[in-house]
């Protein structure tokens, strides 16, 4: 399936209205979605065997999103093939003190994988410019110069900062695919009622998440600017129909089997050297008694 509809073009501005939620494109049911899903895993984990091997790029997945949107279910479900050893996942709450002694994307930097691994972070410093966007309180307690905090060019500011650090880390071999998990307001609250409604859900749930649902249209805001501003031809973003989330799923895990395709990645060459010591162990082990 084409996703590149999803795909935030760079140097285009978007509006998030543009894009449907409910959006499920050829499937016609849940189970054809699901073998697809099953294929792309299927390739997934192989071609992070190849990426481990190689050495040479990392993948970092990065995932924002209302409450509600289906991160996590997404993240469980396509990297559920693929070799622990080979992929990291974190997950980015409320700043610590020691992190807040430090610029706003220190935390994320070192979580970031090593080569030839996959890493997958569930929110990120994209928070900078939403949560902190809407609640400017935190802005303000944060330990920057004041000058700084009053600008209006902050966020613009930050998001050149953060645009120059994703062109740096691609420049030196980490692959960045964004995800914004487009839920829409309905659904998000159906999502709610069940985590309220289901006992083994409730702790899901808090009521902090309604206060925020309450600054949706802020929230809308910032992440279309967000969105504007920062999906560049090097890190793009894609806006993911979340409302069916067997959708989001396949769909998610199509776009980062293809991105891995596109590598071309290949199981490293030996000299001939070390052709010669397999052949030599080779002959030891069949010659054992």
């Amino acid at each position: 399936m084409n996703y590149e509809n999803f795909q935030v073009p760079a140097r285009k501005r978007i509006k998030l209205g543009n894009y449907d939620p409910g959006f499920t494109g050829k499937f016609k049911s849940k189970e054809e979605a699901r073998e697809k899903l099953a294929a792309d895993i299927e390739t997934l984990a192989s071609l992070q065997d190849v990426l481990y091997a190689q050495d040479t790029y990392a993948l970092l997945l990065i995932f924002q999103a209302m409450d509600a949107a289906g991160k996590d279910g997404i993240i469980k479900h396509i990297m559920s093939g693929v070799n622990p050893q080979g992929c990291q996942v974190f997950s980015f709450k409320t700043p610590s003190q020691e992190e807040l002694d430090h610029d706003f994307i220190w935390r994320n930097m070192k979580a970031l994988p090593e080569r030839g691994r996959i890493g997958i972070f569930n929110r990120s410093y994209y928070e900078e410019v939403l949560i902190v966007r809407v609640h400017p309180e935190i802005l303000n307690g944060q330990r920057i110069p004041e000058k700084e905090k009053k600008s209006k060019d902050v966020w613009k500011h930050r998001y050149e900062d953060i645009n120059n650090i994703e062109r740096y880390l691609t420049r030196n071999g980490t692959v960045i695919l964004k995800f914004f998990l487009n839920v829409s307001r309905q659904e998000q609250k159906k999502r709610f009622l069940e985590r309220i409604e289901r006992p083994e859900k409730n702790w899901k749930f808090s009521f902090d998440d309604l206060k925020e649902r309450g600054r949706w249209k802020d929230y809308m805001k910032a992440y279309e600017d967000m969105l504007n501003a920062t999906s560049t031809e090097w890190a793009p973003w894609y806006v993911i129909p979340a409302n069916a989330k067997w959708f989001a799923r396949a769909a998610v895990a199509d776009i980062v089997s293809d991105k891995l395709k596109s590598l071309n990645l290949r199981y490293p060459e030996v000299n001939e050297a070390h052709r010669r010591e397999l052949r030599k162990a080779a002959r030891m082990l069949k010659e054992e008694g």
